[in-house]
């Protein structure tokens, strides 16, 4: 069963009245918490996309990128989208209950905030208000600026990206520091440490690019490939 098939009594929540930030807490344990991720995916989207004023086919497809949507799976996925837009709460008290949810897991929390860096460049602008928007968010789900700047350095390409922030070092730490802070990388976007988490399967593709980011990050400080 996939998981927008699962995520239809969520729906069905929603459809009948409760707001997002109820449904949130009904969904505290597995399998349900990875539903949760994928309805706060797209609820932050959706306010993200308010933010910008604007929704793009582009960011549409990103989305369908990250989660595999299927065509009779994508009514139920535009309905939640658009609840959200609608709904009166804001993103703050969005975010808020997500890193209640997810506070113990912060692992999970930065997988979030990818798929949200992911659709705000789907359409190869990256909007001042968009930039706050996930500034902000970062903020309330406790990602420090080192780790926040690193993911904006690997998405955004408004310059080269610095491999030393892309991997949340210093050039004036020794090598073997950087190294352990590599591997350690590393081993937080294997694909069964991520499901581990309670991020969809679906999700987990997202780690490719973060995989390839930070190996390329790693092999242009240490001269050699990694």
């Amino acid at each position: 069963m996939s998981i927008w098939s699962r995520i239809s009594n969520a729906v069905a929540a929603l459809a009948s009245g409760e707001g997002l930030s109820a449904v949130f807490e009904k969904l505290r344990s597995p399998p349900e918490k990875s539903i949760a991720f994928t309805i706060a995916v797209i609820a932050l989207s959706a306010k993200m996309a308010k933010a910008d004023g604007l929704v793009t086919r582009d960011e549409v497809t990103a989305f369908r990128e990250v989660f595999q949507i299927a065509s009779e799976d994508e009514a139920g996925a535009a309905k939640v989208f658009n609840l959200a837009r609608q709904d009166v709460a804001g993103f703050q008290d969005y975010a808020k209950r997500i890193r209640a949810m997810f506070g113990d897991e912060p692992g999970t929390l930065c997988d979030l905030m990818e798929g949200l860096f992911h659709i705000a460049m789907a359409d190869g602008t990256y909007h001042p208000a968009e930039d706050q928007f996930l500034h902000d968010v970062a903020e309330i789900f406790g990602i420090d600026d080192n780790r926040f700047r690193a993911m904006r350095a690997r998405f955004v390409p408004d310059a080269t990206p610095d491999p030393y922030t892309v991997l949340g070092v210093t050039p004036d730490m020794p090598m073997d520091e950087i190294r352990k802070h590599w591997r350690q990388l590393v081993r937080e976007s294997h694909p069964d440490v991520m499901i581990a988490r309670g991020v969809p399967a679906e999700a987990v593709k997202l780690s490719e690019r973060r995989m390839q980011d930070i190996n390329d990050a790693w092999a242009e400080i240490n001269g050699k490939p990694a």
